[in-house]
């Protein structure tokens, strides 16, 4: 399901990942910037960039900042995110996924059919739904 996103709100929101990643990602250690827009299922977009600390331990995904920077603005559903990685100052060469802590902390707050669309341009584009990135997800149901 597709969660009622349009083409055209796919490609502004794959846009948007590739701008937060030039302009909000900070990434001095590993070179690599990842940038993300979150679409709320109210129309808002949370945009973030991963940020990296020389402690490598206190270092966030994009992914997190921008669902985190959501849920302290009080925006608890979701319907899309976008994601987009690569070297620093280079155009992405990958389709960049969430990470494994990521994909398990985007499943306890946004729904198993929410759309992740993994963006290397606004037109190339691979779309995969949460669930299928994280199959068995831990909830607290499962204690």
């Amino acid at each position: 399901m597709e969660r009622n996103v349009s083409a055209r709100q796919i490609q502004d929101l794959a846009k948007a990942a590739l701008q937060a990643r030039e302009t909000r990602a900070r990434a001095p250690i590993s070179g690599y910037t990842v940038g993300a827009a979150l679409l709320a299922q109210d129309g808002r977009v949370f945009l973030a960039g991963n940020i990296e600390c020389y402690g490598q331990t206190p270092s966030i995904c994009a992914e997190r900042v921008a669902l985190f920077k959501a849920v302290s603005e009080g925006c608890d559903r979701f319907a899309a995110l976008a994601v987009c990685g690569g070297e620093e100052n280079q155009p992405p060469q990958v389709h960049c996924t969430p990470c494994g802590i990521c994909r398990q902390v985007l499943s306890q707050f946004c729904p198993p059919d929410m759309m992740v669309y993994c963006v290397k341009t606004p037109d190339d584009i691979q779309a995969h739904r949460l669930d299928e990135l994280l199959p068995f997800a831990w909830s607290r149901t499962d204690t």
